[in-house]
């Protein structure tokens, strides 16, 4: 096996331009102000060292708030490795800094080709990992299928999407899961608040930066109700927007119903909107037939993982014109004259033309795998090959954290409380 320092000297950054690298230090620094739960982990892990001699690869959306949970891992003692989950989220000063400023090896450039992304997967695995920091599951799913003799190496691995989590679960199920994996997007201090606060608000600055819309009085489609959904729901109903939200899980469209947005099949909602937005985690959600169905100048979206949510291969093939009308704008004229305007190229619209989630709510999504990083490694070789769930104390904590950076004081139990609570004996 190649030695830590062998692979750390040998690897070659791949980033966009290293003079980016002043104003991604700034912009990690800003970011870092709004991130104090994972500085106050930061700081612990610089005492205790929990990472040393371990070898990190992190498959991210490299922005100014991964560059601050990069810098965690390396304060731990880690040899971290970080390349893009996404070829439109990438914020190159960032990269530019994180290679120049801290030491550590990045290969991310935004507007990297599949074949750049697919090298820099690669590139990760010959890095031969300890600890994979996934997004979406591509890495993890690269190494078992194409490189099964680094499966010994694996301590385990960490999962920050719904995507990837839906991979992980059905390697589990089909025996093929070969170490322990943490489901750090079904945190609740990450899906509630990342998920819907961050989800919803960047989603909306996507759309806004891209297009320079008026939301107020358009009828936006959201595509799934999941915590994602609920939170674009939301923003947009905020804006003035009228939402309509389409589902395929029965307890999800009748939670949309009570929370008073309209409800309807997307071959319906296709025909009415005027912007619709995919949260689904899941491939063709808007299809030929609802394209087909589509009103002229409909905007459409996607804030789910990957880009497929879209077929947006059937769309090529009905438009007669493609046209670049703004950046991250493309218009599709149809042949019967019809213009149908895609953002981002279909791929997360909160970080192909904007920023992605504030780093507030990233302080505590980025906290979790931290923390789910220093479980897996303190705990190698007692947990089983199978999906875990962050631990509930851990969520209490970050949790507690954040109140108490934003100065919020919560009350305790008394022990009389907890007695009550804890006792079958004790009646009303």
């Amino acid at each position: 096996m190649t030695s830590m320092t062998e692979n750390s000297t040998s690897l070659q950054p791949e980033i966009k331009d290293p003079a980016l690298a002043p104003q991604g230090k700034k912009q990690i620094e800003w970011a870092d102000r709004d991130m104090p739960v994972l500085s106050l982990i930061r700081q612990r892990f610089e005492k205790e060292q929990p990472f040393k001699g371990v070898r990190i690869v992190a498959c991210a959306h490299v922005t100014k708030e991964t560059a601050n949970l990069a810098r965690t891992l390396k304060a731990g003692g880690a040899n971290a490795l970080l390349i893009a989950s996404n070829p439109l989220s990438t914020q190159d000063d960032v990269a530019a800094s994180l290679v120049h400023d801290y030491g550590i090896p990045v290969c991310a450039i935004k507007g990297e080709s599949i074949e750049t992304y697919l090298k820099h997967v690669k590139q990760a695995l010959d890095f031969e990992p300890h600890i994979i920091l996934d997004d979406g599951s591509d890495v993890v799913a690269s190494l078992v299928k194409d490189r099964p003799e680094l499966i010994s190496n694996m301590m385990g691995s960490t999962e920050e999407t719904t995507t990837g989590i839906v991979r992980l679960e059905a390697m589990e199920k089909d025996g093929k899961l070969p170490w322990p994996a943490m489901a750090v997007n079904n945190a609740q201090t990450k899906h509630f608040f990342d998920n819907r606060y961050g989800t919803g608000q960047s989603t909306i600055d996507g759309i806004l930066r891209a297009t320079n819309i008026l939301l107020s009085g358009r009828t936006l489609v959201v595509v799934g109700y999941g915590w994602c959904g609920k939170g674009v729901a939301m923003r947009a109903k905020g804006l003035g927007a009228n939402v309509i939200v389409t589902e395929v899980n029965p307890v999800r469209a009748l939670e949309a119903t009570m929370d008073g947005f309209r409800v309807m099949p997307m071959l319906e909602a296709a025909v009415v909107g005027d912007v619709f937005v995919t949260v689904t985690g899941n491939r063709h959600v808007i299809d030929k037939h609802h394209f087909e169905k589509m009103k002229d100048g409909a905007i459409v979206c996607n804030s789910g993982h990957f880009d497929l949510e879209l077929n947006l291969d059937s769309l090529a093939a009905m438009a007669k014109e493609r046209d670049v009308l703004r950046p991250f704008m493309e218009q599709f004229t149809m042949k019967d004259g019809r213009r149908i305007l895609v953002l981002g190229e279909g791929r997360l619209v909160n970080l192909a033309a904007a920023e992605g989630h504030p780093a507030s709510v990233m302080d505590m999504s980025f906290a979790n795998q931290a923390l789910a990083v220093e479980h897996l490694v303190t705990n190698k070789g007692q947990l089983e090959n199978k999906v875990y769930e962050i631990p509930e104390d851990v969520d209490q904590e970050i949790a507690a954290l954040k109140l108490k950076a934003a100065g919020v004081a919560i009350d305790v139990l008394t022990p009389e409380m907890t007695e009550y609570m804890n006792s079958w004996e004790v009646g009303t």
